[in-house]
C-alpha cells in the first residue's frame, strides 16, 4: 500500500498540471490560445500562415494532432469544409467533435459581414453564412480571444484564476496596441483600395477604408487579363491608393495591374506566420499597419 501511495504522489503533479493541448486550424487561433493559456497549454496549427486556409492536405501529422487535442479552434462558415471534416473523422477524438466543449467555432463569436441574401453557383466561392476572413481584423480577434478564455476555463477548471489573469493582461495590451495602431493610421479614413480576394472586409471596416474593386472577378475565381483591363477602366480617376493581397495568391496580374494603374501593391500578412518576423497577432497587425502607412 505504501508503494502505491508513493507512486501516486510522484504522478500527482503530472495529473494536476497536465497541459491543455490546443489545435488551431490557422495560426492566429493558436497565437491567441498561447496568449490566454500561457504555461497551461500547448499549441499546434494545421495550416501555415503562408498557405491558403481554404485548402489543406489531410496529412497523417494533422490526424495525430487532432487525436491528441483537448480543444480545436476552427473558423467555420465553410472555410475549412474541404478538408477539416475528413481529418476529424479519422482523428477519432470525441472531445473535439462538433457540439462538444472541445470544439470552438470562432465564427459564432464575431460580428459577421457579407452575409448574402441569396446564393447560387454563378456567384463564385461565396460563403452562405458570411465572410470567414474575420481574423484579418483586430476587433474580431479580440472577440475570439474572449471565447477562447471562456472555453479554457470549462475544459481546465483548475486554471480558472490563471486564465482570468491572462485575460486581464491580454485586454490591457490589446487596448494599448489598438491605440498605437489607430494613431498611426489617423487621417487615412476613407482611403480607397482594390483587393485581390475578399479577405479584407473586416480589416477595411476597422480601418475605415473603402473597397472599390477586386482583382478576382468573383470570389475564388482567378483574375483574367480581360477582367483586369475592365477594372483599370472602372477605377480610373477614383484616387485608389493600394491593392491589398495575401501572400499565398499569385502576383503576376497584380503587378501588371499595379504598374498600369500606378497603385501600390501591398502583400499583407493575413495570418501570423505569413512572414518570418510575424510570429504573434501583435506582430501581424504591426506589419499590416506599417505597410499601409509606409505604402510598401
Amino acid at each position: 500500500m505504501k508503494k502505491v501511495t508513493t507512486a501516486l504522489l510522484i504522478l500527482l503533479p503530472f495529473f494536476i498540471f497536465a497541459k491543455v493541448k490546443v489545435v488551431g486550424t490557422i495560426p492566429d487561433y493558436t497565437s491567441i490560445a498561447k496568449e490566454i493559456g500561457g504555461e497551461r497549454v500547448t499549441v499546434e496549427t494545421l495550416v501555415k500562415g503562408t498557405q491558403d486556409p481554404h485548402f489543406a492536405d489531410a496529412l497523417p501529422s494533422h490526424i495525430i494532432r487532432l487525436n491528441r487535442a483537448d480543444l480545436l479552434i476552427s473558423t467555420g462558415l465553410g472555410l475549412e469544409s474541404g478538408w477539416l471534416p475528413a481529418l476529424l473523422k479519422n482523428a477519432r477524438n470525441k472531445k473535439i467533435q462538433q457540439g462538444s466543449e472541445g470544439f470552438l467555432e470562432a465564427s459564432r463569436f464575431v460580428s459577421l459581414l457579407d452575409i448574402p441574401a441569396k446564393i447560387d453557383k454563378s456567384m463564385g466561392d461565396v460563403h452562405p453564412g458570411g465572410n470567414p476572413h474575420f481574423y484579418t481584423a483586430p476587433d474580431q480577434l479580440f472577440l475570439i480571444a474572449k471565447a477562447v478564455k471562456n472555453r479554457l476555463k470549462i475544459i481546465d477548471p483548475q486554471g480558472k484564476e490563471y486564465y482570468e489573469k491572462q485575460w486581464t493582461d491580454f485586454k490591457t495590451r490589446y487596448s494599448q496596441e489598438v491605440k498605437k495602431w489607430k494613431e498611426k493610421v489617423k487621417g487615412m479614413e476613407g482611403t480607397r483600395i482594390v483587393v485581390y480576394h475578399e479577405s479584407w472586409v473586416y480589416l477595411l471596416k476597422w480601418l475605415g477604408f473603402e473597397k472599390v474593386g477586386a482583382l478576382e472577378p468573383k470570389p475564388g475565381i482567378p483574375p483574367s487579363a480581360g477582367h483586369v483591363s475592365r477594372l483599370l477602366k472602372r477605377i480610373k480617376g477614383k484616387d485608389v491608393k493600394f491593392i491589398f493581397q495575401e501572400i499565398y495568391h499569385p502576383t503576376s496580374l497584380s503587378k501588371v495591374f499595379s504598374k498600369k494603374s500606378g497603385i501600390r501593391l501591398l502583400i499583407l500578412p493575413s495570418m501570423t506566420g505569413a512572414q518570418k518576423d510575424v510570429k504573434t497577432i501583435w506582430d501581424k497587425f504591426d506589419a499590416i499597419i506599417n505597410k499601409i502607412t509606409k505604402g510598401e
